[in-house]
């Protein structure tokens, strides 16, 4: 791979970028500073330091936000904060995207890639990937729901929805909802269908990966790919 097209898709910076700090010799390979952007290097192999910083090459990264109320999940938006604007500087690079949604009002785990596959693949209702809310209710949730929900509901527009299972908790206000699929705005809609509303949401798991409590709202870290295994266990 050219240094210059490893730089930029490892560190989010441009060609033109990469090439500044080549005239600059700050991008070093194995000890020696690289004078030119169309050297080729190893990337699993060759040691890597760009701007002072040593690079492990990762074919694909795995980001887990905590999202705050107020962004929306996407790529750019003229009108409000994105995602990836919350991205710390050292895990950006081109490519990510959030693979799959959460309302702006809604919180939690959001999960960031630039792994096209694995998105597709965790996103599709065939791989049946858990996801799970703290659902904070206008009214307190009846027994009733439990079958309602277990035997796949109909929601507004006639949609069927895959069964979900419904967790109550000592308040009776407040449940958690436990689906493998992702219609537009599903768990509201559910709710509004059971004749219900929802005050609060929060994404608390994907798949086998729960959200890190130790995480504060709006930050991030890395998911590890051992962590990323996990992604289709049930809990």
């Amino acid at each position: 791979m050219r240094i210059d097209k490893f730089a930029a898709e490892q560190t989010g910076i441009s060609r033109a970028d990469a090439k500044a700090l080549i005239k600059r010799r700050q991008i070093i390979v194995n000890g020696v500073p690289v004078s030119s952007g169309d050297v080729h290097v190893d990337p699993e192999n060759d040691e890597i330091i760009i701007g002072g910083k040593h690079i492990i090459y990762r074919e694909h990264l795995y980001i887990m936000l905590n999202k705050p109320a107020g962004t929306v999940c996407a790529v750019k938006d003229e009108l409000s904060p994105t995602v990836l604007e919350l991205i710390p500087p050292e895990l950006r690079r081109k490519g990510l995207f959030p693979a799959g949604r959460l309302d702006k009002d809604t919180e939690g785990f959001v999960f960031i890639t630039d792994d096209g596959a694995l998105a597709h693949k965790m996103l599709s209702p065939r791989s049946h990937v858990e996801k799970e809310y703290e659902v904070t209710l206008e009214k307190p949730a009846k027994e009733s729901y439990k079958e309602l929900f277990a035997s796949g509901m109909t929601i507004d527009g006639g949609e069927k929805c895959l069964p979900a299972e419904i967790i109550f908790t000592e308040d009776s206000k407040k449940v958690r909802l436990i689906i493998c699929e992702g219609k537009y705005h599903q768990v509201k809609r559910m709710m509004e269908a059971a004749g219900n509303k929802v005050v609060f949401l929060r994404r608390i798991r994907i798949g086998g990966i729960p959200l890190d409590p130790e995480l504060p709202l709006g930050n991030c870290r890395e998911i590890l790919h051992k962590e990323v295994a996990n992604l289709y266990a049930k809990q």
